[in-house]
């Protein structure tokens, strides 16, 4: 081989080692992909934790989750937490967003439903019908109701719903407020309230509970939950994730824990 070719030959291999070894530098320079941030109503929990878990073994995007009652992480949101996809358990905070212009319109939709319950400790004897003038007040004797706050939906639902059954006046002053559904199922979990309302959803992860009777779907507006795009997103992946939570592998999910997917019938 000529000393030219020779040359020749070596810078070729230096550049081309130069070259690899720059690769890999920049590659590990670049950062890992934020996770897509959902802020989902409490009474999801379990459901979209395995939803999300699936989400990232399907797509290798991690995704990353807040909990909490849907009117506060609504007003987190307007307060400009940084959420790239909001589930609220009941349209009314989704409007609130929508009327603020903080959500991607076009891509909300109704992704699932509910049913409301009547729960007591797992070890209660309380049997109740729940049914119109139903003896609640009597169940309760001196103890309160578990309820979610007036402006968590599962709160809503529940007022509505002992409104309509015309118990209401008989337990209104006798309640147990909690910040969200899971706050109230904690209560009834713990010993600390006799009867509480919650999601037949939240009953059956909590093995310290036991439903007492489910109220009828008459008697309170449509549960739903929908979801949408948070307007300030700037994530790549947050359209692949909402496509995901209405498709049929997480309604496979959410079907486990009770839930009945309104997007992937």
């Amino acid at each position: 081989m000529s000393p030219v070719r020779a040359w020749t030959r070596r810078s070729t291999l230096a550049a081309l080692a130069l070259a690899a070894v720059f690769g890999a530098l920049s590659a590990r320079a670049q950062p890992p992909a934020a996770p897509v941030v959902v802020f989902a109503a409490a009474s999801l929990k379990n459901a979209m934790d395995d939803a999300l878990k699936a989400f990232t073994a399907k797509t290798g995007v991690a995704a990353k989750v807040s909990y909490g009652g849907s009117s506060a992480i609504a007003r987190q949101i307007e307060q400009g937490a940084p959420a790239d996809v909001f589930v609220s358990a009941d349209p009314d905070w989704m409007d609130y967003l929508a009327r603020r212009g903080l959500i991607v319109t076009a891509s909300r939709s109704d992704l699932l439903t509910n049913h409301l319950a009547l729960i007591a400790p797992a070890d209660s004897k309380v049997t109740l019908r729940i049914g119109r003038n139903m003896p609640l007040a009597a169940a309760l004797g001196a103890d309160r109701l578990a309820i979610a706050g007036p402006e968590v939906p599962a709160g809503k639902y529940g007022q509505a719903s002992l409104t309509a059954l015309g118990v209401w006046p008989g337990v209104q002053d006798r309640l147990a407020r909690a910040e969200n559904v899971r706050a109230a199922l904690a209560f009834v979990a713990r010993g600390e309230t006799p009867l509480g309302i919650v999601y037949d959803t939240d009953a059956r992860v909590e093995p310290k509970v036991r439903v007492v009777g489910l109220f009828p779907d008459s008697s309170h507006p449509p549960i739903v939950y929908p979801i949408a795009r948070v307007s300030a997103s700037r994530s790549s992946d947050a359209a692949a994730l909402l496509t995901f939570l209405k498709g049929p592998e997480a309604a496979a999910i959410f079907r486990v824990y009770g839930f009945r997917p309104l997007s992937a019938r």
